[in-house]
């Protein structure tokens, strides 16, 4: 059976508000010096409301990616409470953080594709051309 609109745009609408306080809190408020520079890209909200996913894409290395992870995974019990202090509600999801590496597999990927139409265009100008038959 499906889903009824209007729960599913109130799903979008309060994750999209967890997206924006998250990310205001990784802007400044969070004074871990584990946390590196960090963009909130996408929170997912589960179907019941129980729980969220918080993507987050860090700026920095695989160390600076496992150091952020860390703390804002002991962070989440504050960043729970200014949650529910700000935005006024009385369930907050129980949250978990994982890392974004889209931005950096678009990436690897573009310079893949780049360095195979590089290869191709080389084959292209080292083929002889087409000689057309003689009659």
């Amino acid at each position: 059976m499906p889903e009824p609109r209007a729960r599913t745009y109130h799903r979008n609408r309060v994750a999209q508000s967890f997206s924006e306080e998250i990310g205001a809190m990784l802007e400044g408020e969070l004074s871990d010096p584990r946390i590196f520079p960090s963009v909130v890209t996408e929170v997912v909200l589960a179907p019941g409301g129980k729980s969220a996913r918080v993507f987050v894409a860090v700026h920095g290395g695989t160390e600076e990616e496992d150091s952020t992870l860390a703390a804002l995974t002991q962070a989440r019990g504050y960043i729970r409470s200014q949650i529910r202090d700000r935005m006024g509600v009385r369930h907050i999801p129980e949250l978990s953080f994982a890392i974004d590496r889209s931005e950096k597999m678009t990436g690897r990927m573009d310079e893949l594709l780049g360095r195979m139409r590089k290869r191709d265009k080389k084959r292209a100008d080292a083929a002889p051309p087409d000689v057309p038959p003689q009659p």
